[in-house]
């Protein structure tokens, strides 16, 4: 992880540790990496960003600092993450900015930059861009007249991003009623579109953001008013989207949360038994439940497993040719139609599942079993996150933990990729002892580190 990029991008608090100045910082230094890379004299860079009432800002000291070394700016307004990542490469821009903070709440906001191709920036790049910025690494030019950039508007970006998920199946959804939540995101701007374009009938919920209200007690991060709403509804199931739509968990009929590990479970098998699965092997995190591995072994589909964070899991997948993972929060990526997670997307493949198998989502939901999990976020001091690794009583307090599962469960403890957070998981089929044993190392973790 770098000093200024994270696992997925700069984030943090708008205005107070992701200020405009930083932005316009970032901007210059990208301009000034993109411009040794291209064979174009003036680079275009593609901006989205999400609903969040900072992006405004952001955006306008990124676009003084692209444009001020010579990049010409290309503005889509609002839109999803993997709308970004798509239309960089169909509207040939030399490179993508997305402005948000995924699920995290509304004062959070970040800066993920994506390649020509679509991918999210390679290590080596962040690293070129932070030494630009942190250590000087490189003078910035002084640029006047037409040699500054242009700031230029786009409106056909949702449209062309709305056409190309729908061309992603070539079943109708005819007859289905499901419900919508958009997490007053991106997603509020065309994912009403996307699935009654399809034929589905859409009952929206949280799709009217106001800058403030992001992520507030809607979306994937809190899918509960969805569940009730499906339930209470007599809906066939209900999609949850992310801020920036890029992560999508389901509901079933019954009300019933259906989370990524699930999603990829249904695709993937269903993915085999149409001869698409690549190599048989699905690709996921070392935080996807038990019943996922065991759902494997039962179906004769090989796992291959990475550390936390979508980039990992998409690593993984172009490395070794995989081309369906993702994680358990819902991030999923189709390598076949995406170069990253789309919860649209995610969501349109798991219709076609149900309306392929006419079975109820609940019923294709049973392929896997969830064993009992425990997650418990510890807040921890940015110092804190740099001892964990080495922390003896720590260490120990896992350990024991391990012992007294017995070989009947298992215990993750990781520093959080985005947040000033470490992050204890338990899983086994005793949930009593699971949650009794992720206090104990939570506490020891709270002592140690905050």
């Amino acid at each position: 992880m770098g000093r200024l990029f994270g696992t997925d991008g700069v984030r943090g608090v708008a205005n107070v540790d992701l200020t405009s100045e930083l932005a316009l910082q970032i901007g210059r230094a990208a301009a000034m990496v993109l411009l040794k890379e291209s064979k174009s004299s003036k680079p275009t860079v593609l901006i989205g960003k999400d609903t969040r009432a900072s992006g405004d800002m952001l955006e306008a000291a990124l676009t003084a600092g692209l444009c001020s070394v010579g990049c010409n700016v290309l503005s889509v307004g609002i839109v999803p993450t993997p709308a970004v990542a798509y239309l960089v490469d169909k509207y040939g821009c030399e490179a993508g900015v997305m402005i948000s903070a995924s699920h995290n709440p509304c004062e959070y906001n970040g800066i993920k930059i994506f390649q020509g191709n679509g991918y999210k920036l390679d290590d080596a790049l962040e690293n070129e861009i932070e030494a630009i910025i942190l250590d000087n690494a490189e003078e910035i030019p002084t640029l006047t007249g037409g040699e500054v950039g242009n700031r230029l508007y786009c409106k056909t970006a949702v449209s062309d991003y709305v056409k190309h998920v729908v061309s992603t199946t070539d079943v109708r959804f005819d007859g289905l009623s499901i419900a919508l939540d958009c997490a007053n995101g991106s997603a509020s701007v065309c994912a009403k579109e996307i699935f009654t374009s399809l034929g589905a009938k859409c009952l929206m919920l949280s799709d009217t953001p106001d800058g403030t209200n992001i992520n507030d007690k809607c979306g994937s991060t809190h899918p509960e008013e969805l569940m009730r709403f499906v339930k209470d509804a007599s809906l066939d199931l209900g999609l949850a989207f992310d801020g920036d739509a890029d992560r999508m968990l389901a509901v079933d009929e019954n009300g019933e949360l259906v989370d990524g590990d699930k999603v990829i479970a249904i695709c993937s098998k269903k993915m085999k038994d149409e001869g698409k699965l690549a190599k048989n092997t699905a690709v996921v995190t070392v935080m996807s439940n038990m019943g996922f591995f065991k759902f494997c072994e039962e179906n004769d589909i090989s796992c291959a497993k990475t550390a936390v964070g979508d980039r990992y899991v998409l690593e993984r997948m172009l490395k070794d040719g995989y081309n369906i993972g993702g994680e358990q929060s819902g991030h999923v990526i189709f390598l076949d139609y995406a170069t990253t997670g789309d919860g649209e997307l995610s969501g349109v493949q798991l219709l076609e599942a149900v309306v392929k198998s006419g079975k109820k989502l609940s019923e294709l939901a049973k392929i896997m079993k969830v064993y009992p999990q425990v997650l418990i976020n510890v807040e921890v001091t940015p110092e804190g996150k740099q001892k964990y690794n080495n922390d003896e009583y720590i260490i120990s307090a896992v350990q024991q933990a391990e012992m007294e599962l017995m070989g009947e469960g298992r215990v993750l403890v990781r520093v959080s990729g985005t947040e000033p957070l470490i992050r204890v998981m338990l899983e086994g089929s005793d949930l009593e002892q699971i949650t009794v044993l992720g206090n104990k190392i939570a506490d020891v973790v709270r002592n140690r580190l905050s």
